[in-house]
């Protein structure tokens, strides 16, 4: 492909110098002056442009070089048809309005709709004369033309054939202004999209100029080195160890074979497996908590603890006091219970009868004497 493109460049560089020799176009001659066969000769700078852009370029400094060379045709085939006058003065005005130095949105938008509209009415005009000029035995272009394709049909042919009879000649006359009005069209067909790439081309400049410059050779083949260096450490962390145990780390067999060929399927968890199993057990489960045992259990539990009060109630009136229930079982003669309880009965009614003896009643009642 590169061999391709500079074969034309040179044979775009011999056409330029041809028709800078032969001095087809003078700026002191007129539209009218220039021939239909001379005036697609208009367009090798365009071409020229076109297939200078095509250049593969690695460097940003080549691409500087390319991005200037390229908008100097453009600015020359600009230059052409300013000269001659055949773009009109609305279409000029339209298209040397800039998208990109509007703010506004709104207004930048509606300009870029125009142009687009504009360009599409001047390619379904050249397709109307390819319906015209194909009545004859060479089409104008093809159904579906490339911009290189429809160029080239423009070019006059290499053996002219001329013509005697006078119903040839009206054919010929008729052909020539089908071809001038052609070319005339894709002329400001391609003046509308000139501008476009300039500005376009502008924007790339910017912001090849902006950016940082590139890093030396040397320094660029050390950070590839580094790099290297870094991906074979990745790689050796990540590679898997050998089994230590001919029976596997999970004693069911090796996991691979000595060229490192898995043997059986396994899988590989990382350190905290226990925790990752205990929490994707809990994926699908509820979004609170459950309850581990019953209330009854729980009741039990808590008063095993001692934090519940026995006894109240009707129950508990009914029942005797402790000093009633030792009246009664002091009462029980001639058990072995009967007389403890009996004997408890006169100790606690002989420690009641000397507290009373000490403490007379009304004697801690100082009536507030102090």
């Amino acid at each position: 492909m590169s061999e391709f493109i500079q074969s034309s460049l040179k044979d775009l560089t011999a056409l330029s110098s041809r028709i800078t020799g032969l001095s087809l176009f003078s700026p002191n001659e007129i539209l009218e002056d220039i021939s239909t066969a001379d005036l697609v000769y208009l367009l090798v700078p365009y071409v020229f442009s076109e297939v200078r852009g095509r250049v593969r370029t690695t460097d940003r400094e080549e691409r500087i070089v390319v991005l200037r060379q390229t908008q100097k045709d453009l600015k020359s085939f600009l230059s052409y048809l300013d000269n001659y006058e055949i773009v009109p003065q609305e279409e000029r005005a339209l298209h040397d309005r800039r998208a990109s130095s509007i703010a506004d949105p709104t207004r930048r938008r509606e300009l870029k709709i125009k142009q687009y509209q504009k360009e599409k009415d001047l390619r379904a005009r050249i397709e109307v004369l390819a319906v015209r000029k194909q009545r004859g035995q060479n089409p104008l272009l093809d159904s579906n033309p490339m911009d290189f394709d429809l160029i080239s049909s423009l070019l006059p042919s290499k053996s002219p054939t001329k013509s005697s009879a006078d119903g040839d000649d009206e054919i010929d006359s008729e052909t020539d202004d089908i071809l001038r009005e052609a070319t005339l069209l894709l002329l400001r067909l391609k003046y509308a999209q000139s501008h476009s790439q300039l500005e376009s081309m502008d924007q790339e400049l910017e912001l090849l100029l902006n950016a940082p410059p590139s890093p030396p050779q040397n320094a660029r083949q050390g950070v590839d080195d580094r790099r290297g260096k870094g991906r074979e450490s990745d790689n050796d962390m990540w590679k898997l160890d050998a089994p230590r145990s001919s029976l596997g780390p999970d004693g069911k067999g090796p996991l691979l074979d000595p060229s490192g060929k898995p043997l059986r399927p396994f899988t590989i968890l990382p350190s905290n497996a226990p925790n990752r199993a205990r929490l994707q057990s809990q994926v699908f489960g509820p979004g609170h908590q459950l309850p581990t045992m019953s209330i009854d259990e729980y009741l039990q539990i808590e008063q095993e603890r001692g934090k519940f009060i026995s006894g109240g109630g009707p129950a508990s009136e009914a029942a005797p006091t402790s000093s009633e229930q030792l009246t009664l079982d002091a009462e029980m003669d001639g058990t072995l219970e009967g007389e403890e309880k009996s004997e408890a009965k006169r100790l606690k009614d002989e420690n009641w009868a000397r507290y009373t003896d000490e403490n007379p009643k009304g004697a801690g009642n100082t009536m507030n004497r102090g």
